[in-house]
Formats: C-alpha cells, structure tokens, sequence
C-alpha cells in the first residue's frame, strides 16, 4: 500500500472548503471531511468534492448499537466515499454490523477503520474519565485487535503506535495517523504528536494533517512540504 498525507478539511462552510481547494492546481490531495463539515453541509459537499476529483476520507466516528450503524453505514456506501470510520469502542459485534451495512450489493465498500484512542487522549485522562486502568499502548493494541477480528481493514492511531499495531495486525492492516505536526509547529490540542518525516519511519500507512496545511500561509506548500517529507 502507497503511502499518502490527507488533509483535514476543518471548515464550516461550502465556500470556504472550496476557496481551499481551489489553491490546488497541480495537485488533487486525499481529503478528510469531518463533523464540522458535514453537519454544516451535508452530504452534497462529499458528492461535490468527489465529483472535483479528490479522494475522500468521511470522518464521522461512529459509535450506536449494532443495528443503528449498519443501517447509517449503508447510506454511507451510497456516497461513494473511499474511507470511512467508526469507534472501535462500540464492541466487536457492532464493527461486524458496520461491515455488513457498508458492503454494497456488488460486494465493494469503502476502507472502514476503526479509532482506537483519540490522539487528545492521553494515560491520565483515559484512566480518570473513562476508567481505563490499562496501559494506553495496550488499549489501543487490544481495539485494534478487535478490529481485525471484526474484518476491519484498519485503524485510526496515534502514529506513536503505528508500529505496534502493525506487529500486532499484521503489514496490510492500515493505520491512519492525525497528531501530525512540522518540528517547528505547534501541537494544538493533541497530546500524542509526531512529525511526518517520523511517521513514516515508525510506519503509518496515511497521515491526517489539519491546522499545519490549512492554516499555512501558503496551504500548498505546506501539503507538499508533507509530502517530501512523510512520502519522499
């Protein structure tokens, strides 16, 4: 599998994410759209997007009971979108009904991955509000294991644990890495972050960069800075 950076599409408005990706003239990056997308705009901006040529990461995180997300999922599958998630929390068998709803007749689906331990999560919070005594590393392993019972393709992990998880899943089980900053940037409000260049010696298959692109002086180069350093 190719490695490749996506961007985060963090806007609330249509015309703001397009006044984005306009700047892109040579290049059409792998996208994330998020919550604050979405909810804002619904799915006629993925149509859009897609429509513009851009590969699509629909970052929704689900998380119901089983049968309440297979039957999102499916809507999902109508959306022609290349990847797309949900909380690995939710149990085995609600990953298992997830699958299920996003197999489209002709037996294609989207990527479905899973979110171990949000990056802003770190051992102390997991510990005092969600109870979680376990070392982080191990939970995250142990989710990521639950998602490949489950038939998941992979997960959405820190790029600290991009590494492990791969011990543990095997090569061709992706992992998906935001907490990516430039050396010179700022964290924000992640608390597992790396750099590129170091995701990709620790072995994300694809990172999620936000802020450091879209809030770039100069989003282009900034993606391609990215790129260099995370691809080659």
């Amino acid at each position: 599998m190719g490695k490749d950076v996506i961007i985060a599409l963090d806007f609330d408005s249509k015309e703001k994410t397009l006044a984005f990706l306009d700047s892109f003239v040579e290049e059409k990056p792998f996208v994330k759209i998020g919550m604050e997308l979405y909810y804002a705009e619904g799915p006629a901006i993925v149509r859009e997007i897609k429509a513009r040529g851009h590969k699509i990461f629909l970052d929704l995180k689900l998380h119901d009971i089983p049968n309440t997300v297979k039957k999102a999922m499916a809507v999902l599958a109508r959306l022609d979108v290349d990847m797309t998630n949900l909380h690995a929390g939710g149990t085995k068998a609600m990953m298992e009904a997830a699958l299920e709803g996003l197999t489209r007749p002709d037996g294609t689906r989207p990527i479905l991955i899973a979110v171990t331990q949000l990056t802003s999560t770190n051992q102390e919070r997991m510990e005092a509000d969600l109870l979680i005594k376990e070392p982080i590393d191990e939970v995250v392993l142990h989710y990521a294991k639950c998602a490949a019972e489950a038939g998941l393709a992979g997960v959405v992990c820190s790029p600290l644990e991009a590494g492990k998880v791969h011990e543990k899943c095997g090569d061709g089980f992706v992992t998906v890495t935001p907490g990516v900053r430039f050396a010179d940037g700022d964290v924000g409000d992640q608390a597992r972050v790396t750099t590129p260049a170091k995701a990709k010696e620790i072995g994300s298959d694809y990172i999620v960069v936000g802020r450091p692109i879209t809030q770039a002086a100069d989003p282009v180069a900034a993606y391609r800075r990215c790129v260099a350093e995370f691809v080659g």
